[in-house]
């Protein structure tokens, strides 16, 4: 098994639906990897093309419990009255990427638009993101974090 770490650039939206017809969409995505969540920054009065450019960090475990690890790019309407509303996601397929990362130490897929699709499976807009997965060096030491401390495997 090899561990390692996965980077994905969440770059920016285009076209997203917007869901409240008053006022402009904020939104915001929860990016899901395996028990790991991230939530990127609203993007406060965007509206349908938002700019994120934020980056976002996940342990990864190749290969895994599951045959076909991906990534999920939930995409949301931050609401200050009401629970946020859902805009659409998109799911991402990894194994070739970790494939090439553990063969040849580095792999990447760049910049490039996912299809966000909404609860119907209707197109909602596009999202784009890069994702690169950098395995680690056999001599590094694996170990868990609890509070601050490390507890180191040997």
């Amino acid at each position: 098994m090899t561990i390692g770490v996965m980077e994905v650039n969440l770059v920016d939206a285009h076209g997203l639906t917007k869901s409240d017809f008053f006022n402009k969409i904020d939104p915001y995505v929860l990016i899901i990897y395996r028990n790991q969540e991230h939530k990127s920054s609203i993007a406060k009065g965007q509206g349908k093309n938002p700019k994120w450019n934020e980056k976002f960090t996940f342990r990864v475990e190749y290969p895994g419990a599951d045959d076909q690890p991906t990534l999920v790019l939930k995409i949301m309407d931050h609401d200050t009255l009401s629970s946020d509303d859902y805009i659409g996601q998109t799911t991402i397929y990894l194994k070739e990427l970790l494939e090439l990362g553990v063969e040849n130490g580095t792999a990447e897929l760049r910049a490039q638009k996912y299809s966000v699709v909404d609860s119907n499976q209707s197109y909602s807009g596009d999202i784009r993101v890069r994702i690169t997965f950098t395995p680690k060096a056999e001599n590094e030491t694996y170990g868990q974090e609890f509070g601050g401390w490390k507890e180191t495997q040997w």
